[in-house]
């Protein structure tokens, strides 16, 4: 085989700066439309987004050339860029520090698209996976770290 057979799916979650309610609903559909387009520009595969007011989720297939580390600085960089100084310019618009990265199977794809994009309804219903949701409190730093 002359080139890389990938299938890396990889399930993002992070949470804005001390989980603020800071993802509107007149904010979410630019948000995640800037952060499905910025995961394109990166050669990577957006297959699922969600979230609801302090959190977001995105499942992606990642290309070979890019560490998640190097994907996640990058969305979560230009989408506060975006906002801030774009979509709403007197607001502060800013993620945590961390953020959580599971690795899915091309097996587990559909479960996990199910569940990003129908966040609203589990968090409604409590019918969360709880190691998806609280990875973004686990990893956030206290302030001044």
């Amino acid at each position: 085989m002359r080139s890389p057979h990938l299938e890396l799916y990889v399930h993002l979650v992070w949470a804005t700066w001390d989980r603020l309610l800071l993802i509107t609903p007149e904010l979410e559909p630019r948000l995640y439309a800037a952060l499905v387009q910025q995961a394109r520009t990166l050669s990577s595969v957006p297959l699922a987004i969600g979230g609801i007011a302090d959190h977001v989720h995105l499942l992606l297939q990642l290309p070979s050339t890019l560490s998640v580390a190097a994907v996640v600085k990058a969305l979560k960089g230009s989408s506060s860029h975006l906002v801030t100084h774009g979509i709403q310019k007197d607001t502060v618009f800013k993620w945590q520090g961390g953020y959580g990265a599971f690795s899915d199977s091309a097996g587990e794809v559909e479960r996990v698209q199910r569940y990003v994009a129908c966040q609203r309804e589990h968090h409604a219903t409590r019918s969360l996976i709880p190691a998806w949701e609280q990875v973004a409190v686990e990893n956030e730093m206290p302030p001044g770290e």
